[in-house]
């Protein structure tokens, strides 16, 4: 059984903020798949049903963001989902709104979500990063992701709900380069290739050995030569004076 939690925080006031796409995106798997209704369990909102030959259920945590691990864990241990089979969709700031990256395990990057999951469950589950822009400032990230999308942001953020939706099964299944994959697809996105490894360096050629003496022979050959012609100019010189 897959546990798909999507992150936000409860309550019509927050229903439409940036920090709620995670909310956003399973209500629309629910949708395509045809779940049962949410009800209230494992301090948050639930709803089964399948992805595929998939079983899942749905979680809404309802404990606002910063305790989203209360309920994430407290259904996990009830329902004996392992860490693996834990898939959480969330809004990411550090990617371009309309871009989705999906990996498992990793840093937190700051996401209270996140942060508060990993301390309850551990850190190797599923992460759908679902990009939503940075405000270029540290400071104004808080304001930014509690505030609604504006309402040209629609125009990428449906078309994306949508897209992930119904890439549910190979989300479900784990294949997550063929997940990311489905969802460019659909919005016609170019995929981001695979990191290529860095080619080795061919090794140096060693350098050709110079025919003949050592250069270090050569240079003592050459001092005792200056050596020995001077001490001749010097003997020339001295008979040279006894002759006057």
């Amino acid at each position: 059984m897959k546990l798909i939690v999507g992150l936000g925080n409860p309550g019509q006031k927050y229903e439409r903020n940036r920090h709620n796409v995670g909310f956003m995106a399973v209500d629309k798997i629910a949708e395509e798949f045809g779940f049962a209704p949410f009800r209230n369990r494992f301090k948050g909102l639930v709803s089964e049903g399948r992805i595929g030959t998939e079983r899942a259920l749905i979680l809404k945590p309802q404990t606002y963001m910063n305790e989203s691990g209360q309920s994430v864990g407290e259904a996990a241990r009830f329902l004996k989902i392992d860490e693996a089979d834990v898939i959480v969709l969330y809004d990411e700031i550090d990617l371009t709104p309309g871009k989705l990256k999906a990996k498992v395990g990793g840093g937190n990057a700051g996401h209270n979500g996140l942060r508060s999951i990993s301390a309850h469950l551990g850190n190797d589950y599923v992460r759908i990063r679902i990009g939503v822009g940075h405000p270029g400032r540290k400071d104004l990230v808080a304001g930014y992701v509690l505030h609604d999308f504006a309402k040209a942001e629609y125009d990428w953020l449906d078309p994306l709900l949508d897209a992930i939706a119904r890439a549910g099964e190979p989300m479900a299944k784990g294949d997550l380069a063929k997940f990311t994959a489905e969802v460019a697809r659909r919005l016609g996105q170019d995929e981001e290739p695979a990191e290529k490894p860095k080619a080795a360096k061919p090794p140096k050629a060693p350098k050709p050995r110079r025919a003949g003496p050592h250069p270090a022979g050569e240079r003592r050959a050459k001092a005792q030569n200056a050596i020995a012609e001077n001490l001749r100019k010097w003997m020339e010189k001295r008979g040279g004076n006894n002759e006057d």
